[in-house]
């Protein structure tokens, strides 16, 4: 899906995307949590709805941000979000998720259900005052949350040598009184292993554990940035080479007979047929409808939002050639 869409927005048919090169071993973190554990996201955890129920169907109409967007059009490609499955919209700004789930943690803990709240970020994102808020916060209030630091090496062109100068991200947790690891990224059984153990302290200690998985990007920060220009290509080459944590994946389960070349090759055709065939249909799709500019902020609309409706739907009976609403769903 990464490689069909990337290319998708090179070719101008979205406007935006980020892939998760280099990082896919951390979807071991989501086959250890509960389905009712809330999400607050960063960017690159798409692996975290498609392991929940999330269909690429789904994930290609939010990137085209068509009449089947959950979000209904109103968020940046891969910035998914969702009820259904616990997941919080993602926001763009750095580190604002952070507070925001020791709070939801400390509201889970409230309620007395078992469920926590699990948190993504980049080593970047810990250098705003947002993170050390967020952990303080957690700590005091022993609020239930996992806190799981994704240190891929680039806070976009900021290597971590220039982000910080000590130990990495883990220390700040131990400073703050907070169970803490520190686990190969790239290694899907230590990213399981560790979020499951995380989860069990969390939940029978309702204390937070702040885990920091250690990968690396591989591919560009997002469709907005050219990584050449400040890393060398043969640093990623070598990393993807000796450290692909697919491949040490493939090699792990093809050493152990369960899985082959020729699964290989069917998985791949496949999942290239789906991710195509989704594509093909969302790029058809009309837009949400224009309804959908006014709704679901209030419960009722607002004087000045009736207000802003009535002048938009003069505005294109009145030039309409200026304000087509056939690629809507919908006009108002």
């Amino acid at each position: 899906m990464d490689g069909i869409m990337y290319d998708a927005q090179r070719q101008g048919r979205i406007s935006f995307y980020m892939t998760h090169y280099g990082e896919e071993a951390l979807i071991g973190i989501a086959a250890a949590l509960d389905s009712e554990d809330v999400v607050f996201g960063q960017y690159r955890e798409a692996y975290m709805f498609l392991y929940r129920g999330l269909t690429v169907d789904e994930c290609v109409s939010q990137c085209f941000g068509n009449e089947l967007d959950m979000n209904k059009g109103r968020q940046m490609p891969v910035h998914y979000g969702s009820k259904k499955y616990n997941f919080q919209t993602i926001s763009s700004p750095l580190a604002t998720q952070i507070p925001q789930a020791a709070g939801s943690a400390y509201a889970l803990k409230m309620a007395g259900n078992r469920n926590i709240s699990v948190c993504f970020f980049g080593e970047g994102a810990a250098s705003e005052g947002d993170f050390h808020a967020g952990l303080n916060m957690a700590a005091t209030l022993s609020c239930p949350v996992i806190f799981i630091c994704r240190n891929n090496g680039y806070a976009i062109s900021t290597p971590s040598s220039e982000q910080y100068k000590g130990d990495g991200i883990a220390s700040r947790g131990l400073g703050y009184g907070i169970d803490t690891i520190r686990i190969d990224g790239n290694d899907i059984w230590a990213c399981y292993n560790a979020t499951k153990k995380a989860r069990e302290i969390a939940v029978t200690s309702n204390k937070p554990v702040l885990i920091e998985a250690m990968t690396y990007r591989a591919g560009h920060h997002s469709t907005s940035d050219d990584s050449t220009k400040y890393r060398n290509k043969k640093e990623v080459a070598d990393i993807i080479q000796n450290d692909n944590p697919i491949t040490r994946l493939r090699h792990y389960i093809e050493n152990h007979g369960w899985w082959s070349q020729e699964d290989e090759d069917a998985c791949r055709k496949q999942a290239r047929k789906t991710v195509l065939d989704s594509f093909a249909s969302a790029e058809k799709k009309k837009k949400p409808a224009l309804e959908n500019l006014f709704t679901d902020v209030y419960d009722e609309l607002t004087p000045n939002l009736e207000a802003q409706k009535k002048e938009l739907r003069e505005l294109i009976a009145k030039y309409p050639e200026y304000y087509p609403t056939d690629e809507f769903k919908s006009s108002i």
